[in-house]
């Protein structure tokens, strides 16, 4: 038995062994259902390597046993669950079908139908259509008729208004029939709008003429036009009573004439000038205001017209002085008498700038006839420009005329005589350049006895430059666009570029002269226009230049995206390329004056080069320390240059210049003098004393703390200072530190060391050498 138990159990784990390597030997079919991984998975699951769970196989099988039984149940029920659901489907597409084929059937019906009976309507459509068209034709015609007949009405009404001297009315009825003539515009009735612009033409011809003369004959009695100034105007009549009669035919007359202004923009065309001059669309100038202007523009046209004597090109502000006396004149009573009339009319127009366009476009004519007469003649053209701009100064200014009105200025912008314009401002400039540069007084300051005034030493050249650029820019700031300002811009630079070049050349003849009077006054002009052209970059017309100048950039492609950047930013300016030249020429102008003075120091220094710092004796030797002799020539020469070129540079170059050269002393004494000698005690005490009560206070006019400017030679002159027990402290520190030994507990950085004893400039290595050249070491035995 138990040799039977042996064998089963050899069996068993064979046959384990076999489902062992058969379950290895399975693998998954993901494409289909596969049994066989399922049933491996199961006995793995259920069995596995435990032999003794083969006796669960009894319930195991009764378990799936079960399972399938009602896996066949649920089977057997949806069999016959399906077909039903099927058959249900099926009987319901057929029913569709039957409905859909019924109503096909009945589509067709009713298709025949319709077609049957379109035929036999087709005749009454024909007949209908023909019935349609003549109503319409009727409608529009009585439309028509009605038309005519309603003008008919109004001009009946017009004529009755005017018999019984209704004039008011008749105006009000004229001012309608004008809106109707506006409404038909769009009308394809040709022979109707000529009725209608006909009819509107004759009563405004009558109206105006009635009302044109009475308000001419009111006017005449306020004496107007007024031909003096105001102050001798007697618009007040003398009897009251029949001043306030005179004022309301005056108020009465200017409504009657309001109304009429519809009709009369229909029937009158502005007189327009040339499109070259892109004059700014404006409204036609009121009735009235136009007939009050009427014997002004005669008087105009007769003296500044033909062959009059006052008609001559070389006397344009004869003209223009006559327009701003006239708009001056009638200033008053325009604003006292007419607005309130326009006001209570419910008008939105100014009587004053009214009146004042008015008579600008009559100068804006007699502009374009003159320009081309005079437009290569540089002396009578230059004499109109300027003309032109004081006439636009005083009717801005004091007259308050708006920008967005026609001006001198968009007929100066007209291209030939734009071009013209910059080719003899460029002349002039020019011109005023040469005799500016080879005035006698050229390069003197014309502030240089006032203290307070000549902060920037300016030379008279340079200022009357700058003033030059300013009234440019006077002149051009008004005009109507950013291109022609963009332009303008241009010849500025132009000119500043020019100058600088001129002044370089003069520069170049002083060379040899680098500290003289004429050099410093020409590195005083180069730091002036810089400084100026960079305030200039932050004023308000310049930064709208600048960003007309990013938007025509932007649209030409003509700079990379980091100017543009740079532009949009504000980082830059529109003189910057200007101000970067005069920058580098100023730059160059300093570095040569502080080379000749440090050439001259050097030379001075040679016998304190000399000097014998190893064998000098100590202070405690002497009774009292004192300069060296040999310091003497070198101090003397920085002293001397100083105070010439302190007095010759303005305040922000001098102290550049000081700064500079106090930068190179520095280097020269500390590398030429301290670093090529050793010192014993007397020899660095005679250095520091100097340095520090000599040299250093030689600076201390232009700055509280001059030894910061000479940190070499100050940390240097600590270091060869030192008492004997310090320098020997911090040369061991030094030491240890360059033979990278571990510092002790208690023995601090080289760097904190140094710090410590005020030494921050100087390297460590330089430290090192410095005690190098210390004489005296005490014996320490090593």
């Amino acid at each position: 038995m138990l040799l039977e138990k042996t064998w089963l159990s050899g069996e068993e784990k064979e046959n384990m062994t076999t489902v062992a390597a058969r379950k290895k030997e399975v693998t998954r079919d993901l494409d289909h259902c596969d049994i066989p991984y399922y049933v491996s998975e199961f006995v793995e699951r259920e069995v596995g390597n435990d032999y003794d769970s083969l006796r669960k196989l009894d319930n195991l099988i009764d378990k799936l046993s079960e399972n399938k039984k009602q896996l066949e149940e649920q089977v057997l029920t949806v069999s016959s669950e399906v077909p039903k659901r099927i058959q249900n489907a099926l009987k319901n597409a057929e029913d569709s079908k039957k409905s859909l084929s019924r109503l096909l059937e009945e589509e067709a019906l009713l298709s025949d139908s319709i077609s049957s009976h379109l035929l036999k309507a087709q005749p009454w459509m024909e007949d209908l259509d023909v019935l349609i068209s003549q109503v319409e034709e009727i409608e529009r015609h009585l439309s028509y008729l009605k038309w005519i007949s309603r003008i008919e009405e109004l001009s009946d009404s017009i004529q009755q208004y005017l018999m019984t001297n209704n004039v008011p009315e008749a105006a009000s009825t004229l001012a309608f029939m004008a809106e109707l003539d506006i409404k038909l515009q769009e009308s394809s009735c040709s022979h109707l709008l000529a009725f209608v612009r006909s009819t509107v033409k004759f009563w405004h011809k009558i109206l105006k003429d009635k009302l044109s003369s009475d308000f001419e004959e009111v006017l005449t009695q306020l004496r107007w036009p007024f031909v003096g100034p105001p102050q001798s105007q007697a618009f007040g009549l003398a009897a009251p009573a029949i001043a306030a009669d005179v004022y309301n035919n005056l108020e009465m007359l200017f409504c009657q004439l309001l109304k009429l202004q519809t009709s009369d923009e229909l029937l009158t065309k502005p007189k327009q000038l040339p499109e070259k001059y892109s004059l700014p669309p404006s409204p036609p100038i009121i009735l009235p205001i136009q007939i009050m202007l009427n014997p002004l523009q005669k008087r105009f046209k007769y003296h500044f017209t033909g062959n009059k004597q006052t008609n001559v090109l070389n006397k344009p502000e004869w003209y223009l002085t006559q327009v701003l006396m006239w708009i001056g004149n009638h200033a008053k009573f325009l604003d006292d008498k007419i607005q309130p009339i326009l006001d209570k009319a419910g008008s939105s127009v100014n009587a004053g700038l009214e009146f004042s366009r008015a008579l600008v476009m009559l100068i804006l004519e007699k502009l374009a006839v003159d320009i081309p007469c005079l437009l290569y003649d540089d002396t009578l053209f230059c004499h109109l420009v300027d003309e032109v701009l004081l006439f636009e100064r005083e009717l801005y200014s004091v007259h308050g005329y708006l920008s967005s009105f026609p001006s001198c200025m968009h007929i100066l912008s007209e291209e030939s005589c734009f071009q013209r314009w910059l080719t003899v401002e460029k002349k002039f400039a020019l011109q005023k350049m040469d005799s500016m540069l080879s005035s006698e007084a050229a390069w003197i300051s014309q502030y240089k006895d006032i203290t307070d005034v000549d902060e920037m030493k300016v030379p008279d050249c340079a200022e009357t430059f700058m003033t030059l650029l300013l009234v440019i820019t006077d002149r051009y700031k008004n005009l109507p666009t950013a291109s022609r300002k963009l332009q303008f811009l241009g010849l500025q630079k132009e000119l500043v570029d020019d100058f600088r070049i001129r002044l370089t050349q003069v520069m170049k003849e002083e060379t040899r002269a680098s500290l003289g009077f004429r050099y410093c006054a020409i590195l005083n002009a180069v730091n002036y226009i810089a400084t100026v052209l960079a305030d200039w970059a932050d004023n308000v017309f310049f930064l709208q230049l600048q960003q007309a100048e990013l938007e025509v950039r932007a649209e030409s492609n003509a700079v990379s995206k980091l100017q543009l950047g740079q532009l949009a930013s504000m980082e830059s300016s529109v003189f910057d390329e200007m101000i970067n030249l005069l920058e580098r020429l100023k730059h160059d102008m300093l570095t040569r004056q502080v080379d000749h003075v440090f050439r001259e120091v050097k030379d001075a220094a040679k016998l304190y080069k000399k000097e014998r710092w190893l064998s000098l004796p100590s202070q405690a030797e002497q009774a009292v320390m004192s300069l060296s002799s040999t310091a003497c020539p070198m101090l003397l020469t920085l002293r001397d240059r100083l105070l010439q070129l302190e007095q010759q540079l303005c305040h922000s170059l001098f102290k550049i210049f000081w700064q500079m050269l106090a930068e190179k002393v520095d280097i020269y004494i500390y590398q030429e003098i301290i670093m090529a000698n050793h010192f014993n005690e007397g020899g660095a005490a005679q250095l520091q004393f100097d340095m520090s009560r000599n040299l250093f206070p030689l600076f201390s006019h232009y700055c509280k703390r001059p030894e910061n400017y000479f940190k070499h030679i100050k940390e240097a002159c600590i270091i060869l200072n030192l008492n004997v027990g310090s320098a020997l402290l911090l040369k061991d520190v030094l030491q240890s530190a360059s033979e990278n030994e571990t510092l002790k507990p208690n023995q601090p950085s080289p760097t904190a060391a140094l710090n410590e004893l005020g030494v921050y400039k100087l390297a460590q290595k330089d430290v090192e050498i410095l005690l190098n050249l210390r004489a005296s070491w005490p014996n320490t035995g090593k």
